[in-house]
């Protein structure tokens, strides 16, 4: 009785510490900050979802000339760099290349990585790192191309009536069958469409602007920084409300 009952305790505390995440703004003005020799840092969200056992979020905001941590690896996990302001040097397995502001780097597991703040002010990016509840599949990501460094000015702006977008991937990960991922502008005043559902989940990480939120039936302000978690076939959109056009990450997964 009393092995059943710590247990259950084990299960109960293990749940906690990897909650679901759940689908909200979350602000950029409200993050705790941890202040480091080198770097501020600042914990976003952390836990599980419909489709990751392993789901995290921070951002990091360098000092110039200086680098996070030495070179490492992700033996379990895919992860993403954004970058918001500034200008970082990837360094990886078989490339060094500097990124600025929408700016993206998609390392697979294992690969050994590291980056630089290679500019003179500080350099602000966000870090995901994800795992799938499927087993991870290696050889799918390195089939789809392995890890990839995009600079912005390396894609194609393609403008349309309400804005436009810049297409930065839609392939394969280690943890995900299909993992997508754009860059909007979307026009003062403009919905992007109604309130829509989706199987994917879907990250919408704001870098100008003011917008709108629909999450499930009510409205959220965001403003650059914040952070947009949304869950599988949760309802959701967004209207920018600025009087100028405002810019997002928007990346889905399954």
């Amino acid at each position: 009785m009393i092995l059943f009952i710590l247990v259950l305790l084990g299960i109960i505390q293990g749940n906690d510490k990897h909650s679901n995440v759940a689908s909200a703004v979350y602000n950029w003005s409200t993050l705790d900050v941890k202040r480091q020799e080198t770097r501020e840092t600042r914990p976003i969200l952390e836990g599980t979802t419909t489709h990751l056992e392993y789901f995290e979020i921070h951002a990091t905001t360098l000092h110039a000339g200086k680098m996070p941590h030495s070179k490492h690896t992700h033996e379990h996990e895919d992860e993403l760099v954004l970058v918001r302001e500034g200008k970082l040097k990837i360094i990886s397995e078989n490339t060094e290349k500097i990124i600025g502001p929408g700016g993206i780097a998609l390392m697979m597991p294992g690969e050994v990585h590291g980056m630089e703040n290679v500019g003179d002010t500080p350099a602000t990016y966000y870090i995901l790192k994800f795992k799938s509840k499927a087993p991870m599949n290696i050889n799918r990501s390195k089939t789809a191309g392995g890890s990839m460094v995009l600079d912005r000015t390396d894609l194609e702006f393609k403008a349309h009536d309400k804005g436009g977008r810049w297409n930065y991937f839609d392939r394969p990960t280690a943890s995900c069958d299909d993992f997508e991922m754009h860059a909007t502008r979307l026009n003062a005043g403009v919905n992007s469409h109604p309130p829509h559902t989706h199987v994917q989940e879907e990250i919408i990480l704001m870098l100008e602007g003011n917008a709108n939120m629909h999450i499930d039936g009510k409205e959220y302000a965001t403003a650059v920084g914040d952070v947009i978690f949304l869950d599988s076939m949760v309802p959701h959109g967004i209207t920018n409300t600025g009087d100028e056009a405002c810019e997002y990450f928007a990346f889905q997964w399954k």
